[in-house]
């Protein structure tokens, strides 16, 4: 996968927006106002995806390319390190549970929004 494709694939979520809030370096994609998944542009080395705890240990384990999230919290963040064999249908569904686990702590009503705006 490279940077075109995980932008594109990541705005496909409904609602998805992205931005640069901490520098002109780091990608920031966000749906409700709160983010799911962020990269540096300039490297695009990893990307910091967030996790259910318990699944994150395991895919820590079971993958030298997943590691606990760089500047991020360790428990629900993994860093996801895509040029060391990773399979990209891997990464997208990564990418999807990060965006299902934020989407899922919305409130009702953003999450209604976001549901009722076309695509």
């Amino acid at each position: 996968m490279n940077i075109e494709e995980y932008r594109a694939y990541c705005l496909s979520k409904p609602g998805t927006s992205e931005g640069m809030p901490f520098d002109d370096e780091v990608l920031v994609f966000k749906v409700g106002g709160k983010m799911f998944a962020l990269t540096r542009i300039s490297s695009f080395e990893y990307i910091n995806l967030k996790c259910d705890p318990e699944r994150a240990l395991e895919l820590r384990a079971s993958h030298d390319a997943i590691r606990p999230g760089y500047h991020m919290s360790k428990t629900h963040w993994n860093s996801v390190y895509l040029h060391q064999g990773l399979e990209d249908g891997l990464v997208r569904e990564l990418i999807d549970h990060s965006y299902s686990l934020v989407y899922a702590s919305l409130s009702k009503k953003v999450r209604t929004s976001i549901s009722n705006t076309p695509q």
